[in-house]
């Protein structure tokens, strides 16, 4: 049995999460879910967006389920306090096609690997009346574990190749540590091609000629931006998972927003959500099962018959979920 702490979060949080506990409550795999809050609603019930039960919830657990929170400006988020609390210091971020869906491309499959503790979303910032100061960290310590992980990651996904991103030219001090730990982690790790690339001509090369990055690592903010970016190439956010992994806890997420506009018209696409609990299984070594309702989803996608509206169908959130299931009967 797995313990798994549930967040749903606010707006169509609660709707894409409901699908993903729908298709995992149908799998041969025994889970006890601890449900807890975080978000807007929660900060206007408690005064706070994220509660240290909710914090603790997330360490007792085998791994973290999160749907989406609003976050108010002048509030302190959910999402990156519990990155910072649980130390979870690499987002994964896989930029992959699926047939089916309306892209820019049909042929990607590459993962962004973004440093997710430190950076410019570190949040040191200072302000007088004439000007207002962010410090961007960048730490030998985060920026060896980070580019360690890609390599291992990598390896352990038979991906032939890394790539750092960064902007060394300009930043030197904090990008140039940055690069210069990147070569001396991959001089570990001779069977995989390294390259490096300016962020600036990454992002052009996103566009152009995605196909050939393979494994991205870089630092906080770019990361968060290229992602979005990568989203944009195979359908957008609603087909991207993510995860942030640390040492001792997982944590998974949809990087799509909370969509208040949307929420309880239960028309918001599940995929996203469903895809993080996919990377949730294989964090928990169930990799077959994992492969299996990736596959289920798929299918649904391919037929396009029981899709939400984004997709071009007519379908709820639930009645995908529940198609989803339906393709995974004779398979467990």
């Amino acid at each position: 049995m797995f313990d798994i702490t549930v967040i749903s979060g606010d707006g169509i949080g609660k709707e894409v999460m409901g699908a993903a506990l729908h298709v995992l409550d149908h799998l041969n795999i025994d889970f006890n879910y601890n449900f807890t809050n975080a978000g807007n609603e929660c900060f206007k019930k408690t005064g706070t967006t994220i509660p240290d039960k909710t914090i603790n919830e997330a360490r007792e657990g085998d791994a973290t389920l999160f749907g989406a929170v609003t976050t108010v400006p002048g509030q302190k988020s959910a999402i990156i306090t519990l990155r910072k609390e649980l130390d979870l210091f690499a987002n994964i971020r896989p930029v992959k096609s699926y047939p089916g869906v309306k892209s820019l491309y049909d042929d990607l499959d590459f993962v962004i690997i973004r440093e997710n503790t430190e950076g410019l979303y570190s949040g040191i910032e200072e302000a007088t009346e004439e000007r207002a100061t962010a410090l961007r960290v960048i730490t030998r310590e985060a920026s060896e574990r980070i580019c360690k992980f890609a390599f291992q990651y990598a390896k352990k996904t038979d991906r032939g190749k890394v790539t750092v991103i960064h902007k060394a030219n300009v930043l030197k001090k904090t990008d140039g540590l940055f690069r210069n730990i990147f070569y001396k982690i991959a001089a570990d790790f001779s069977d995989i091609r390294t390259e490096d690339r300016y962020v600036d001509a990454a992002a052009m090369l996103f566009i152009t000629k995605p196909q050939i990055f393979d494994v991205v690592v870089t630092t906080n903010l770019f990361g968060d931006i290229l992602s979005d970016e990568g989203a944009g190439l195979v359908g957008g956010l609603g087909l991207t998972p993510s995860a942030n992994i640390g040492e001792n806890y997982g944590l998974f997420e949809p990087v799509h927003g909370s969509a208040p506009d949307m929420a309880g018209k239960n028309i918001a696409n599940p995929s996203a959500m469903i895809l993080s609990a996919v990377m949730m299984l294989n964090y928990l070594k169930e990799y077959e099962t994992a492969r299996n309702v990736e596959n289920a989803l798929i299918q649904v996608l391919i037929e396009g018959k029981t899709v939400t509206p984004d997709l071009g169908g007519s379908a709820s959130t639930i009645e995908m979920a529940k198609e989803v299931i339906n393709k995974l009967e004779g398979k467990l």
